[in-house]
């Protein structure tokens, strides 16, 4: 949100977000009707559609947010001398705390076909992310390189390791922390701790 938006689109928003994941919890989002999250944030349908085309579009958002506080989390350790290797941990902890705090969202998603564009959105978000990284520190160790292509490698690896743990109550959150930062390139820990043009 921008620093002049209507309070009540501030509301809105918060309102059809929370409402969504709440639902989003109990059953795949493909079953839920837009009257039924309707009256969960209480708006009206109309005021949905001004906004959404799909029920996972504000599902999409509200995830999306909360990682995006774990990338803030990021940048701040990045700017306060943190290293590679402690950067490239944390972060991977910082996503997997995240699927905890939404374990049933994406529970119900990854197991519903009807759902495949909660993943398709991790996916993106990791695909941007890793493109956002390159951009910022390609190193020597990349030559030549299409960008989108090691992103796109990088998205689907780890989005994956996460569809792999959440479809099995064996496998531990240290073992997916484990797995992520063993795969995890040697330039990638060797360029964490390049700060972002223009962050702190």
């Amino acid at each position: 949100m921008t620093e002049g938006t209507d309070p009540r689109v501030t509301r809105t928003t918060a309102a059809l977000r929370q409402a969504v994941v709440e639902l989003a919890s109990q059953r795949p989002v493909s079953r839920i009707t837009v009257a039924e999250l309707a009256e969960r944030a209480g708006i009206t349908r109309a005021t949905f559609y001004n906004r959404y085309s799909t029920l996972v579009d504000p599902l999409i958002e509200a995830l999306h947010a909360d990682l995006e506080t774990g990338h803030r989390l990021e940048d701040r350790r990045r700017a306060e001398g943190a290293s590679g290797p402690e950067l490239l941990r944390l972060s991977v902890v910082e996503v997997a705390d995240h699927v905890e705090r939404f374990a049933d969202v994406y529970r119900h998603a990854l197991a519903e076909p009807a759902d495949r564009g909660v993943y398709d959105a991790l996916v993106r978000h990791f695909g941007e992310y890793a493109l956002a990284f390159l951009a910022r520190a390609p190193g020597p160790d990349l030559p030549g390189l299409n960008h989108r292509v090691v992103a796109q490698f990088l998205a689907h690896g780890f989005a994956g390791a996460i569809k792999a743990w959440v479809a099995d109550p064996s496998v531990t959150k240290e073992e997916l922390v484990d797995a992520a930062v063993a795969c995890a390139p040697v330039w990638w820990v060797d360029h964490s701790a390049t700060r972002r043009p223009g962050s702190a």
